[in-house]
């Protein structure tokens, strides 16, 4: 006789229903994100088990609010769903079958992140064939001197990394705002370009829909048909509109009717600030608030309650910033064109967006940076901790037997981390500690230990040893200047602090990665070493997305 489940399950039709009668429904896969991207239904978002209590609270606002989740058979589902009861969630189910009775019941899967947002990009381009330029057209633009500006639609960091030779960087919802005071003459021609496909399709067809009267182009592929055509690109440029560009020209109220005008066009709706704060506090209804400014902006001063979510990566990452699909979102700025416009776009990938357009500038009265929600739930046989100095002199002597366990993202592992540390994904815990050298005692470390305080009482529990947590995490240590390894560490010999002196121990010599590096998927488009291969065949993929939305038919797109 088979267990009955402990939690309800939903079918594949049920979900499908209530996506398109626009219910709310928080569709999770709570695996990895490398995992994740290799396939997952159209509005899936990924919340990984591993961090679920540190994004549960921003992400999932509302505890009544409906939750599906799944995985591919690992057992992750069944352990979510167990913790997310735990913390309060009330309605919570498993997808029958997880992600093979989805495909099964013939739901489409989708590949890679961001999926809803890359659909709905190359959805746009085929229905309003966005006008673009090949990488050898505009390279040969630049190469004789043209009347031609290059605008990068991506996050400053990515441009950072790689861009266009001379462009400047314009994130996507900072476009309709300063484009046209960095071309002022409506003759020169303006190039927008992102790392691959979709921010420069909603970028350029952001320019066209708000009526810029010069003409507009996207750099067809982005970097990545760029890197294919042989071209080099810089590296470290630091060329960007600074925060007045654009919001003290006369042209600014044309700007703002323009966007206001396409909102309006899209079906967003508008709301007042008390109104937003008493959806806040609704039990039935899930709100997200989100300020689409800059961040620097944002941290100057912000209305409270709105999360920054600036409009270009909202857009993109609408999954990740919102992931309740059939919430009520709601947009603010300061200026009329960035909520409005984003807002545009929002609506059109059918989600309930309102912006707010009475706020003044005393209601931007909270200053820094987005305060991430405090993790959720309380943390059961909280284990002790210790200080960075305690830690210090137990790995200075091999008859403590303490072994250090990092649960930090890999990437910020591989980059610094404390001597003799391994790291280990969370979710994989059972498994791979058991690959471990034998120890007395263990200490816990993340970041800032924010999630190690959660992983303590599970390490306790299977090994029955003592785990402490480090005080402050891995930033207290190097904030200490006590010694690291890891590839952005040098290797002078003066980079050993005195305070943590050289070990001929186990515990001074290199951990390594006791779990797959599946917390984190590579894109094809990010980094400057891709292979040719990965980066066509995510060309590839993208191209394909139309008719997968067709075929999925969950969606209710509408492009304007």
């Amino acid at each position: 006789m088979s267990a009955v489940p402990l939690h309800p399950l939903r079918s594949t039709d049920d979900v499908r229903r209530a996506l398109l009668d626009r219910q709310e429904i928080a569709l999770l896969d709570v695996r990895e994100e490398d995992p994740h991207a290799q396939g997952h239904p159209l509005f899936a978002a990924n919340l990984a088990l591993s961090t679920l209590e540190l994004q549960v609270a921003a992400r999932l606002p509302r505890q009544s609010v409906p939750i599906v989740v799944f995985d591919a058979g690992e057992g992750l589902a069944e352990r979510a769903a167990d913790r997310l009861a735990a913390l309060g969630y009330r309605d919570v189910a498993l997808l029958d079958g997880g992600l093979d009775g989805w495909a099964r019941a013939g739901g489409e899967v989708f590949r890679d992140v961001n999926s809803p947002s890359k659909a709905f990009g190359e959805l746009v381009e085929s229905r309003r064939h966005t006008p673009s330029l090949t990488a050898e057209e505009v390279q040969a633009l630049l190469e004789r001197d043209a009347n031609v500006v290059v605008l990068d639609a991506r996050r400053y960091d990515e441009y950072q990394t790689m861009n266009i030779p001379g462009s400047i960087s314009v994130p996507g919802a900072e476009l309709v705002l300063r484009a046209q005071a960095l071309a002022p003459d409506p003759a020169t021609r303006v190039i927008v370009n992102c790392a691959g496909r979709t921010r420069s399709i909603i970028g350029t067809q952001s320019l066209v829909n708000a009526g810029l009267p010069n003409p507009v182009a996207a750099l067809r592929n982005g970097t990545i048909g760029w890197t294919l055509a042989g071209q080099t690109l810089e590296h470290g440029s630091a060329r960007h509109a600074n925060p007045h560009t654009g919001r003290d020209g006369a042209s600014l109220p044309q700007r703002a009717a323009a966007a206001r005008a396409l909102a309006d066009r899209a079906g967003v709706r508008r709301a007042g600030l008390a109104e937003t704060r008493a959806w806040a506090g609704d039990t039935t209804r899930t709100t997200y608030r989100f300020d689409v400014r800059t961040p620097a902006e944002y941290a100057t001063a912000h209305v409270p309650g709105f999360l920054s979510a600036p409009g270009g990566q909202l857009v993109q990452e609408t999954d990740m910033f919102a992931p309740v699909r059939g919430a009520r979102v709601v947009l603010i700025d300061d200026d009329g064109v960035r909520a409005n416009m984003t807002a545009s776009w929002l609506a059109q990938m059918n989600v309930e967006t309102h912006v707010v357009d009475a706020a003044t500038s005393s209601d931007f009265s909270e200053t820094g940076a987005t305060s991430h929600a405090a993790p959720a739930g309380d943390i059961a046989n909280a284990c002790p901790s210790l200080s960075c100095t305690q830690l210090s002199g137990l790995l200075s002597d091999p008859a403590s037997g303490t072994l250090v366990l990092d649960f930090t993202t890999s990437a910020r592992y591989v980059a610094r981390h404390i001597p003799g540390a391994y790291w280990l994904l969370r979710s994989r815990l059972a498994a791979d500690l058991r690959e471990l050298p034998d120890a007395r005692r263990y200490v816990v470390t993340c970041g800032t230990s924010a999630l190690a305080r959660f992983v303590a009482p599970e390490l306790a529990a299977l090994t029955g040893k003592p785990v402490h947590v480090l005080e402050g995490g891995t930033a207290a240590w190097i904030a200490a200047g006590l010694r690291l390894a890891g590839t952005d560490v040098p290797a002078a010999p003066d980079a050993v602090s005195a305070a943590a002196p050289p070990v001929e121990s186990p515990a001074a010599t290199d951990g390594g990665l006791a779990s797959p590096r599946i917390d984190h998927y590579r894109r094809p488009y990010e980094g400057t070493d891709n292979a040719t291969e990965a980066m066509h065949a995510y060309l590839e993929w993208e191209y394909g997305l139309v008719a997968q939305l067709a075929r999925d038919g969950t969606h209710g797109f509408t492009v304007l």
